[in-house]
């Protein structure tokens, strides 16, 4: 039996699930970042735009350029109320189709474990950018078990049944993020930690969304039924609703910024 792949072509589903996840964590990340107004931006891996449209509403920028391999996401990202502010466009995170200093920021969110080559990512980012300019990133803590289904993939470990990571997983872990940076002839690097949480009214809600859009998903579709039943039931049991029902949980990305020399 293969294994399921990692592809996400569904922008509503994405949303529900990891766009939400994907602000909480864009929230704090921007607040560390603390641009100023009126900056350039290009978004490597916009996907569905979750986070472009948090730029845009935090950020002021005078100008966003947002790139996508998959033109499924494009299409919800195009949906959006901040789009007429945003240039969409299929693109490759190795190969920016943009010229030298176009930039005063370029950020990654959610996507440099999904990059092929990560190095080759960032120095993209670093060629497109102007001097003095940021240089940033997030993706999920894989290592450090912080991705928002812990809670779902603690059982699958338990069964043996881990669903793929990333392609480039190694690339969300803080030593490497410093590495690629300073690889990339990044200054004034540093990382940090975002941990966040969400709630949901009931663990019905919280399985439903976590069941979107995701690999853990196809891997459980692949148990067998019993298996897969007994294995949402200790789920359940695991997660210790409040007084009216509601769970929360939590996740852990890690973060990285630099500046381009100059």
């Amino acid at each position: 039996m293969s294994e399921p792949q990692i592809r996400f072509n569904d922008g509503s589903a994405y949303e529900q699930f990891m766009g939400v996840w994907s602000r909480l964590v864009g929230t704090v990340f921007l607040d560390w970042l603390d641009p100023a107004a009126g900056l350039r931006w290009i978004d490597v891996g916009c996907g569905n735009g979750a986070f472009t449209d948090l730029v845009v509403e935090r950020c002021a920028p005078a100008r966003i350029e947002a790139i996508d391999p998959s033109e499924a996401q494009l299409a919800f990202a195009r949906s959006r109320a901040s789009a007429d502010k945003v240039a969409f466009q299929l693109g490759d995170a190795m190969a920016l189709p943009f010229a030298e200093n176009s930039f005063d920021v370029a950020a990654m969110a959610l996507v440099i474990f999904f990059v092929p080559d990560p190095a080759k990512g960032v120095a993209e980012m670093a060629r497109v950018v102007a001097p003095g300019g940021l240089v940033a990133a997030y993706a999920w803590d894989m290592y450090g078990h912080g991705f928002p289904l812990e809670p779902i993939l603690a059982e699958l470990r338990g069964l043996g049944r881990v669903p793929p990571r990333p392609p480039s997983a190694d690339a969300s872990r803080l030593e490497t993020m410093r590495a690629l940076w300073h690889g990339a002839g990044l200054r004034e690097v540093e990382t940090r930690q975002i941990e966040v949480s969400r709630g949901f009214a009931d663990f019905d809600e919280f399985w439903s969304i976590s069941m979107k859009g995701s690999s853990t998903s196809a891997t459980i579709e692949a148990l067998p039924p019993d298996e897969a039943k007994g294995l949402k039931e200790r789920v359940r049991a695991s997660l210790q609703p409040d007084a009216s029902g509601r769970i929360v949980t939590s996740a852990r990305a890690n973060a990285v910024k630099g500046r381009v020399a100059g």
